[in-house]
């Protein structure tokens, strides 16, 4: 049988109207701003005209600590979506737009894999409907407005050396992380140390996914704090009067995406925080939407449960008044033998001793899950040829131990039909009772928040937090932000917070460096060890592989 790459298969597919997956999911035409044939933007006053319907149930796709042999979360929530919709249940899915930095970078395209994908997969996975560009602007629209005030006499007495608010660039690129500017004299601004943040970084972005509405947005946006002034007093957007013209640049770029799965799915996709430097989840009004309009809506939260499903239930669920109905965790079994110590290069064969000892990571997502957050949650393993059954079946007894079912997901190979299993186990879960708690309460100080995630997700021993980050600690209480939510800034490789760790480490400290807060967003960021909010390109960047010939016709995302 001849394997085709991602691309060809997504390049292959018959694509439906926009207009007429808008019908599958019950839009009507009045909502719809067709980018083209296959995309569309969805007004959002859809929300409001649907608010007295009944919320679709919530499925949450979450995964094991990744690994270089990847997990294929997107995949596997793309074809559960597709599964549902085999089994004849009335689904959308909802997923994050992929960023160019990683597309160029390390991961190359986020739009699923094999036949489980969403389409036009490159139009998702490059510029899109132009979200990105817009919230890249409104960030630097607010740069360009804090400069110019102290450039125009700083009425404010904000203190150059004190200015938190950086720009932003939705692009892998190192050299950027530390800039000086305003050089050249006086015409050209006030010198001083600056900074970019990668797009999906941004507080911008952050809003933009948590934001109700227009008005939410706008409020949010007035709040952003950029700096402080000379006698340490914060700086607001809102100060600066730069919040209406923002909001204005993110208008459209509130809007939800709607696009379709290979099987004719209706897909929103929209919003992209990273789960490892940001909150890690598409759009409040996107799933928010989604539910309005389907009786089922699977959604994703990046990286591995540890960060995006901890951000997507103690942020997003907090904020939004909502909870899932079941947690699906993805794990493959050349992941696990991979957290059990073997290199990349030997996971096709099998070691049952490896898997072993790689498995209490995935266990120990599964008991969060479960016993932390007391959700139903079912472990899916995404199928590889070079798995054995002796391997499938230890997977499936250890889980089992858990009072949590495995099932099959055959969905890269086989589309929608390789998901029924799980599919149907899903089903089976969001009929379940449940006992839906946080992991720590709005009460809490901000080290207690803190330490309630190192040491009831993580099981880490305690934190460190270093003089630097506990003077911003009591600074940040003192001005009122000490209820908020803790986003953590952690690798997404480890337990802890060294990449290092695999497994499900034990007997070590979360050191906490630096501590802000996004004061829009709605919550208080805590960066742990080496994490940096602009990653660089690795030595053969994925940009070397992507092409377009003389049609149009791309090659190279895979």
């Amino acid at each position: 049988m001849e394997i085709r790459s991602d691309i060809e298969i997504a390049q292959a597919a018959e694509m439906k109207h926009i207009n007429e997956i808008a019908k599958t999911a019950g839009i009507d035409e009045k909502y719809i701003e067709q980018y083209g044939k296959y995309k569309a933007k969805i007004d959002y006053n859809l929300l409001y005209d649907r608010k007295d319907v009944k919320d679709g149930k919530l499925i949450l796709v979450t995964a094991i600590s990744p690994t270089p042999a990847g997990e294929g979360k997107t995949t596997t929530t793309v074809g559960l979506a597709d599964g549902l919709k085999k089994i004849n249940k009335n689904v959308v899915v909802a997923l994050r737009e992929p960023s160019l930095g990683p597309v160029f970078g390390v991961k190359g395209g986020a739009a699923g894999g094999g036949y489980a994908q969403v389409v036009p997969m490159e139009d998702i996975n490059l510029h899109f409907t132009g979200d990105f560009h817009a919230i890249g602007a409104a960030n630097n629209l607010i740069a360009a407005m804090l400069d110019n005030h102290i450039q125009q006499g700083n009425s404010l007495g904000i203190d150059p050396r004190k200015i938190t608010w950086k720009r932003c660039v939705d692009m892998n690129d190192r050299q950027l992380r530390f800039v000086v500017d305003g050089l050249g004299g006086k015409p050209n601004g006030t010198p001083r140390e600056d900074g970019f943040d990668i797009t999906v970084a941004s507080e911008i972005m952050a809003i933009l996914c948590l934001a109700s509405d227009i008005t939410d947005l706008k409020n949010r946006l007035a709040n952003i704090i950029v700096g402080y002034t000379y006698d340490d007093k914060p700086v607001t957007a809102g100060q600066l009067k730069a919040q209406g013209a923002a909001a204005a640049l993110l208008k459209d770029a509130l809007k939800p995406n709607l696009v379709q799965t290979l099987e004719g799915t209706p897909a929103f996709i929209h919003g992209g925080p990273f789960a490892n430097i940001a909150h890690g989840c598409n759009s409040m009004i996107a799933t928010k939407m989604a539910r309005k309009m389907a009786d089922y809506v699977v959604t994703e939260a990046g990286f591995g449960a540890d960060l995006g499903a901890e951000k997507f239930l103690d942020i997003k669920c907090r904020m939004g008044e909502m909870k899932p109905d079941a947690v699906v965790i993805v794990a493959t079994v050349r992941a696990l033998k991979h957290h059990g110590g073997v290199a990349k290069e030997k996971l096709n064969s099998e070691n049952l001793a490896a898997l072993e000892k790689g498995l209490p990571n995935l266990l120990q997502h599964v008991e969060n899950i479960t016993k932390v957050y007391g959700l139903p949650a079912v472990v899916a393993i995404n199928a590889f040829p070079t798995d054995t059954k002796a391997e499938l079946d230890l997977v499936e007894a250890r889980c089992r131990e858990l009072g949590v079912n495995v099932a099959l997901s055959e969905v890269w190979a086989k589309g929608g039909e390789g998901g029924i299993a799980l599919a149907n186990e899903v089903v089976k879960l969001c009929e379940e009772e449940s006992n839906f708690r946080f992991a720590y309460e709005d009460d809490f100080t901000i080290e207690e928040k803190i330490e309630a995630i190192a040491t009831k997700i993580y099981r880490a021993d305690g934190i460190n937090i270093l003089p630097a980050a506990k003077k911003q600690i009591d600074k940040l209480e003192e001005l009122g932000f000490g209820k908020m939510p803790v986003c953590m800034a952690k690798t997404q490789y480890s337990f802890s917070d060294d990449a290092a760790l695999l497994g499900a480490p034990r007997g070590f400290t979360v050191t906490i460096r630096n501590i802000k807060v996004s004061a829009g967003a709605g919550f208080i960021v805590a960066l742990t060890g080496d994490i940096m909010t602009m990653p660089g390109l690795p030595k053969v960047p994925a940009a070397e592989r992507i092409d377009v010939d003389e049609t149009g016709k791309i090659t190279g995302l895979f």
